[in-house]
């Protein structure tokens, strides 16, 4: 984790700079508000962790969230409400549009999710342990809760993979860098290189994002314990030091995955198959080679330069890693167009049976708007891929407690998922989702989803059919992680 620190990073919880990853044990607990004048007072002494308390050891720690449901429970009043962003006030099973670009329909419709499809609960307690300490402390919290007119609806148990996620791939290779320092500056020759270095108004409100703007946030009238807004000094921000966060409750398939891979590769090819339809080896390495030049944002970790220092610029054939990979999809890097096209300008000169001009001149680094900060856990038993294909394999019931962090719910997790991810016409594609995520469901018009296309250098492209879903929606919502400042204003 990098050691800078913004100037506010008392205000700021620390989720926003860590995954703590040295706190093995964590539990999500979502908490529905009983008695909101108690649970007020409750949160105006919450023992929340922020940046600056990361600098000392800390044995656990304590992230807090709030619905829109649990903002209207403590007394926010609609106008305050309608600041927020819509989708947020919507939430994520709110209508059945938004769950249609989710991919959440078929199996991961919300009448199929143990939480969430009637709306978010109140508040989502994020908790972290070292080893041995959080049953005890889970117990306390759980028993001051109640007596603070909190009621624990749920608990979200999380396990310790280490660096590994249920499928077996070494996980968390590739996250943006926080530009706490404000070095980069938007509308520069910069943006149209792929960069790691993101802006901090990307994940945090109240700063300049990489449009250089201030992404919409809740600003208020009044309300003078909460700090000015930098743009607009006649409001509170109550945004500032905040940040939107979406979870998502994924099961994950580890016997079909594999028992899918070996079926149609064979035992002897499982493996390459399974890493050709995740984009990344086993060991998290990538499939493409490693480029010489440097990327902003990227290392100074060896290791994180090693996995990290690529773009797909030069695998323009997908012949390394394929279009529709999982990894190539959650990031494009250089663009979600194959090998740069050259965009309208480009097509016009080919038209015209003019020389293409410099690609650089019409390329458009799209990426860098839609980069989300993942700090999610897995739960359930692990279990080793060899031991996943035999047929007297249990099922792990495992998964992905998904967690992700943005300024902008839209154009970050929505566009992510929706365009990319779920989008079976990804990267000039016509008929596949995401051959790890996808639903498999077929398009409105009866075209199908269940495809994954492997490009070969010689011959034609080796096309699989009739993928099976291996992942699950069971649950999910969007949380406000508010800054210190506004939680003990939202506790008032």
């Amino acid at each position: 984790m990098s050691q800078q620190r913004p100037a506010e990073a008392g205000d700021i919880q620390a989720l926003l700079a860590s995954g703590f990853a040295s706190l093995p044990e964590a539990a999500f607990l979502l908490l529905r508000i009983v008695e909101p004048q108690r649970a007020r007072a409750w949160l105006a002494r919450a023992p929340v962790t922020t940046m600056a308390d990361l600098g000392r050891h800390q044995p656990t720690v304590l992230q807090l969230a709030l619905s829109a449901n649990g903002l209207r429970r403590l007394g926010l009043d609609a106008a305050a409400l309608a600041a927020f962003a819509p989708e947020f006030v919507a939430g994520m099973a709110g209508d059945k549009a938004r769950s249609r670009r989710l991919g959440d329909i078929g199996a991961n419709a919300p009448t199929h999710w143990r939480w969430g499809a009637a709306g978010e609960p109140d508040i989502l307690l994020l908790l972290y342990a070292e080893s041995g300490k959080l049953a005890t402390w889970q117990g306390e919290l759980t028993e001051a809760l109640q007596q603070s007119g909190l009621d624990v609806a749920s608990v979200l148990a999380t396990s310790d993979m280490g660096d590994k996620e249920p499928f077996g791939f070494t996980d968390g290779m590739s996250q943006p860098r926080i530009d706490w320092a404000d070095t980069r500056v938007p509308g520069t020759p910069d943006d149209l290189d792929y960069g790691n270095l993101v802006a901090t108004g990307e994940f945090l409100l109240g700063y300049p994002n990489e449009y250089g703007l201030y992404t919409d946030r809740p600003l208020l009238p009044g309300a003078g314990a909460l700090p000015r807004a930098t743009d607009q000094p006649g409001l509170a921000d109550l945004g500032r030091n905040g940040t939107y966060l979406v979870l998502r409750e994924l099961h994950q398939d580890v016997r079909g995955f594999w028992r899918f891979v070996a079926d149609r590769a064979g035992p002897g090819g499982a493996e390459a198959l399974a890493e050709a339809m995740v984009g990344r080896r086993l060991s998290g390495d990538p499939l493409v080679p490693p480029q010489d030049a440097p990327i902003r944002g990227i290392g100074p970790d060896p290791t994180d330069i090693a996995r990290n220092r690529f773009t797909y610029a030069g695998d323009a054939d997908g012949l390394h890693c394929p279009f529709g990979a999982h990894v190539r999809r959650a990031n494009p890097r250089t663009g979600d167009l194959p090998g740069g096209r050259r965009g309208w300008l480009g097509r016009i000169l080919g038209a015209l049976g003019l020389p293409p001009a410099d690609l650089r001149s019409d390329l458009v680094a799209s990426t860098r708007f839609h980069r989300i900060l993942r700090r999610g856990r897995e739960f359930g038993a692990w279990v080793e891929p060899e031991r996943a294909m035999r047929p007297d394999c249990p099922d792990p019931q495992s998964g992905l407690q998904f967690i992700c962090l943005g300024a902008s719910i839209s154009r970050q997790f929505e566009f992510v998922q929706n365009a990319w991810l779920a989008s079976a016409k990804f990267d000039g594609l016509s008929d596949e989702s995401d051959p790890l995520t996808g639903n498999r469901m077929p398009l409105g018009a009866g075209a199908p989803t269940d495809r994954f296309s492997l490009p070969q250098a010689n011959g034609a492209t080796r096309r699989l059919h009739q993928l099976p879903a291996f992942v699950t929606v069971r649950g999910g919502g969007y949380f406000f992680l508010p800054g210190l400042r506004a939680l003990r204003f939202l506790a008032g």
